[in-house]
């Protein structure tokens, strides 16, 4: 008798405890967070791979949830872990628990938006991500450069400039990082690249297409020039005339201080197309389509030369005498400002 009672006794307590327990566990859940908080809502960043126990320390750092272990046990019973993902959140205050874990489980993360323009170097580029903390820019530049990263891309070049496409990018928190956000920007070119006309009887490879690109965009001015400004370059390297860019010869200088002088269009360096023939090793720039498009239909010119006229247009002459006099209207009387001289 006395066996049956104790049995009895201890399958009531059990009962009982396990009552009481999913009797806090549901009292848990269910009640809201301070009242004097409902209104406001806080932002909370998930990282990307973070497992329950950190989610649950960052939501009680924010003052979402209380740091207490009935949230693990919640999301296990409720089979929600699998669906709390990685991102930047605005989550309301004084929500439940149990509130709380829905929210997550279905809220969008705030989505950003950078815009890298056509042009800039992979250190501009690199600058623009860092600004709002996406990237480690030194770390960004240096898988600009590291050869077996660039290889897996499916690129056998020395680095990615010349490959980040410029573009307005939608960005994630706790999603972003320096190989994802390269691997966006190579697989955006490649689709462009892709998605070209190209006709059939193209005399350079993707890398010099690209690179005399790059040349193109940092001298075009005009958007209606491009084909025209190609044309020109074309025409010079199928006469084994240097093409005399500025912006190669900048490229090639370390600490450039905004003035291009004579010496400087002397000193040998491998982007100095005042000295070296040809197109230079790589891209000096990130060219956006129209300038792609631009040297795969370059128009068909008689030029050889092109002067700016200090409004981002240009004057194209056939001959050196004609371009001499173009030269001596817009850059060299007293009244012109100083322009770069192709």
């Amino acid at each position: 008798m006395r066996t049956f009672f104790f049995r009895a006794f201890v399958i009531i307590l059990c009962v009982a405890v396990n009552a009481a327990a999913w009797f806090g566990l549901y009292v848990y859940s269910s009640v809201p967070g301070d009242h004097e908080t409902i209104g406001h809502e806080v932002t909370v960043v998930i990282p990307k791979g973070a497992g329950v126990r950190q989610i649950k320390q960052i939501l009680a750092e924010e003052g979402v949830i209380q740091d207490d272990f009935r949230f693990l046990i919640l999301v296990r019973l409720l089979k929600e872990g699998k669906r709390l993902r990685a991102g930047e959140f605005k989550v309301p205050l004084g929500l439940t628990p149990l509130q709380v874990l829905r929210f997550l489980a279905t809220a969008q993360p705030v989505k950003y938006r950078v815009t890298i323009p056509e042009g800039w170097t992979m250190e501009q580029v690199a600058a623009a991500f860092a600004r709002d903390q996406w990237v480690d820019p030194e770390k960004f530049l240096q898988l600009c450069r590291d050869k077996e990263f660039i290889r897996q891309q499916g690129l056998r070049v020395d680095s990615l400039e010349g490959y980040l496409f410029p573009e307005t990018y939608t960005l994630v928190r706790g999603e972003v990082d320096e190989k994802s956000l390269l691997s966006s920007m190579i697989h955006r070119f490649m689709k462009v690249w892709d998605g070209l006309d190209k006709p059939a009887d193209l005399s350079l490879n993707r890398h010099q297409l690209v690179t005399l690109a790059s040349i193109v965009e940092k001298e075009t001015g005009a958007a209606v020039e491009r084909a025209r400004i190609a044309g020109v370059f074309y025409n010079r390297l199928n006469k084994g005339m240097p093409l005399q860019s500025d912006p190669t010869t900048i490229y090639g200088l370390e600490n450039f201080n905004g003035n291009l002088t004579r010496a400087d269009l002397k000193t040998e360096t491998p982007y100095n197309t005042y000295v070296i023939s040809g197109l230079p090793p790589g891209p000096i720039c990130n060219p956006g389509r129209a300038a792609l498009q631009a040297v795969l239909e370059p128009e068909k010119v008689p030029y050889y030369y092109f002067v700016s006229k200090n409004d981002g247009s240009h004057v194209f002459s056939t001959t050196l005498q004609e371009h001499n006099r173009a030269v001596y209207k817009f850059q060299k009387r007293p009244q012109a400002a100083r322009v770069d001289q192709k």
